[in-house]
């Protein structure tokens, strides 16, 4: 696949055929994935994938945190913001029961454990350059060394005419994750990944332009645009 084409056409996929995906081909996935970048080159990936009953455990825990981010949406705030304020915090808790009435049986966090391919995706904090460590605010840096990773998943997935979605409402419950695939407590739940074979393949995909996001030199600086 061209990569511009793959960069413009590689869209979050929930919904899956019932075909299955073959070790094979889930395997030369991971093999290409793995020369995603890192800090260091340290790797601070290890990949689950999950079979077995363990499917059904996560099942309920995913769906236990998706109904608290579909309350923060009907409260209208971005679901678990860092600059959320107490106020949109108890107004999303408020909601909670509104979320479960909407709750849909065929729906990706309803029907997540009979998905074709579910990847979990561990971040090894003994790995990790977290150079925000230290500040004061919501912490972010370490991811950069995993979630390349990840996109490098779903590209190789896009280019074998699979899709599929990186997720992180695991995270929510990231100590009982633990307890059920057994990980150590100096990994974090990164991600769970899900894959397939798509039952619709998005032909568009709808983003801001480079000028909404992009300015010279500050913040409030100049809008990059070129000038013909």
């Amino acid at each position: 696949m061209e990569l511009t084409h793959a960069l413009r056409s590689t869209g979050s996929i929930r919904e899956f055929t019932d075909q299955p995906v073959s070790e094979a081909t889930l395997y030369e996935i991971l093999d290409d994935a793995r020369f995603a970048p890192s800090g260091g080159n340290r790797q601070a990936w290890r990949v689950i994938i999950v079979e077995g009953e363990q499917r059904h455990q996560l099942r309920d825990l995913y769906l236990d945190g998706w109904h608290d981010y579909v309350a923060h949406l009907l409260a209208g705030s971005i679901p678990f913001s860092p600059l959320a304020s107490e106020h949109e915090r108890v107004a999303a808790s408020s909601r909670r029961d509104d979320a479960i009435a909407l709750s849909n049986p065929t729906g990706f966090a309803e029907t997540i454990d009979r998905i074709p391919v579910m990847l979990i995706v561990l971040a090894d904090l003994g790995a990790l350059a977290a150079t925000d460590r230290d500040l004061d605010r919501y912490q972010l840096v370490g991811g950069a060394s995993v979630y390349p990773f990840v996109w490098s998943i779903l590209l190789g997935a896009h280019e074998r005419g699979l899709g599929g979605v990186m997720t992180t409402v695991l995270t929510l419950h990231e100590d009982r994750v633990r307890e059920v695939l057994k990980v150590p407590d100096t990994f974090a739940i990164a991600a769970l990944v899900a894959l397939g074979v798509p039952l619709h393949q998005p032909t568009r995909l709808r983003r801001r332009p480079v000028e909404e996001f992009a300015t010279r030199n500050t913040f409030d600086g100049d809008v990059f645009r070129v000038h013909s």
